[in-house]
């Protein structure tokens, strides 16, 4: 990662671990996913954007492997999605195969346009929804 898109990142996360989230989360509908806390085993909230198909939920990291979420992910999958205030159990799964650009396309214009104007390692991830 270069020295602009490290300051970057770290700007970003910073403001939003700060003040975005927390703010954003206590929304009732906001999307949020819940992930496991790799060390600390409890569970994590995330703002998310992105779009349930079928029984699938689509989002896009706009940090990669970097973000928190995905590394939680990486350590374990089963995750909680929260959609118009509904949760739903799934198991999330990294797609790099994917084009994340093209999924942007797909997905809500907002957040869409954000991740695009912040992400620096965009990634796919695809959520298995079981409940």
């Amino acid at each position: 990662m270069s020295r602009y898109h490290e300051m970057k990142f770290r700007a970003v996360t910073s403001f939003q671990r700060r003040i975005g989230n927390p703010l954003i989360r206590r929304l009732p509908h906001q999307t949020l996913l819940e992930t496991t806390g790799r060390s600390s085993g409890l569970p994590r909230r995330t703002p998310v954007g992105g779009r349930r198909v079928g029984n699938e939920f689509w989002l896009v990291s706009e940090y990669g492997e970097k973000s928190q979420y995905v590394r939680n992910i990486q350590a374990d999958p089963q995750v909680r999605v929260r959609i118009r205030g509904r949760w739903h159990a799934g198991t999330a799964h990294l797609v790099p195969q994917d084009d994340p650009r093209a999924r942007l396309r797909t997905l809500p214009r907002l957040n869409s346009a954000a991740v695009r104007a912040v992400g620096t390692n965009l990634l796919t991830v695809r959520v298995d929804l079981t409940g």
